[in-house]
């Protein structure tokens, strides 16, 4: 009885620690979430913002988007730049990672180097890839021109097969880092002695890294694929600030289309829409890897 007296005791203890961060996740993203739900339902434009009463229209605004041939290219790009990041950011992370993972000379000065690129803002970066694109006096194109590569310079980022690309090159500089941090750590976790015996037992170095890295390494790749897959999906600083979506929609992905439908044509509903759409993908990638999770803890 006494003991039945104390777990209560700890669970209501527990539960008042837990209360702030339930009221902050409430008001901060429970709110915002609900609210964005219920004006993707409204009829919500500039002249009906401050009305007491909002139209509710249904799935209309969803219908509207399903039906227009701009959202089809919109998904495009987004999986497209998403899928082409992750499969960049996460093979030369990867190198990285085992090459730092091995001991030799300024092998920590030039790690603590590179995540200087995952440290920076993301604008900042965004405005010298912007720089370095540009057409006239840009890096690239004074160093391809400087070889004689070029007759004349290349429009990077006014060319929708090549904007896309400077987008997806500027990512993959900021991804890098991040997956190489992470995946150190998860090589960290793998103990000497199963190279040592793997070595004693004749494995070759390529046979260690299919036996032993990539099995030993799969939850850590797996939280790298998994967040860098949520991080880049949901871009909009490094495409506004380069591009803002252009050349012709070339680059235009969710979350800019959302900000344009919402704050340069002011059709906030539809805004909401594609953001719930952008938010649904991401929910359900998050409950995959939840499940994932799961299914490994229960083994």
């Amino acid at each position: 009885m006494k003991q039945d007296c104390n777990a209560d005791q700890n669970q209501l203890t527990g539960f008042w620690f837990v209360l702030p961060a339930l009221l902050f996740m409430a008001a901060f993203i429970g709110y915002p979430i609900v609210y964005n739900l219920i004006l993707s339902f409204q009829d919500v434009g500039v002249m009906t913002l401050n009305n007491p009463v909002k139209e509710w229209v249904g799935y209309r605004n969803y219908l509207q988007l399903l039906g227009d041939p701009l959202l089809k290219t919109v998904l495009a790009n987004t999986f497209y730049y998403t899928i082409a990041c992750i499969v960049l950011q996460f093979s030369i992370g990867f190198a990285l990672a085992l090459l730092f993972n091995r001991s030799f000379r300024l092998a920590k000065s030039i790690r603590s180097l590179i995540m200087i690129a995952w440290l920076m803002p993301v604008t900042i970066t965004g405005l010298i890839f912007k720089f370095i694109f540009s057409t006239n006096g840009g890096l690239i194109n004074e160093f391809l021109l400087g070889l004689h590569w070029l007759s004349k310079p290349i429009e990077w980022l006014l060319q929708p097969s090549t904007a896309i690309w400077a987008l997806i090159i500027t990512n993959t500089w900021i991804g890098i880092p991040f997956n190489m941090i992470l995946l150190i750590t998860g090589l960290s976790t793998i103990p000497r002695e199963v190279y040592e015996s793997a070595s004693i037992d004749g494995a070759s170095p390529w046979q260690q890294f299919i036996h032993v890295t990539a099995p030993l390494l799969k939850p850590a790749i797996e939280a790298v694929l998994i967040l860098g897959f949520i991080y880049t999906f949901k871009v909009f600083d490094l495409v506004y600030v380069m591009t803002k979506g252009g050349p012709v929609n070339a680059t235009e992905v969710l979350s800019t289309f959302s900000y344009r439908l919402s704050f340069t044509e002011f059709s906030f509903s539809k805004g909401a829409a594609v953001a719930n759409i952008l938010f649904i993908v991401l929910f359900m990638v998050s409950l995959g890897y939840l499940r994932l999770i799961r299914e490994e803890e229960g083994m």
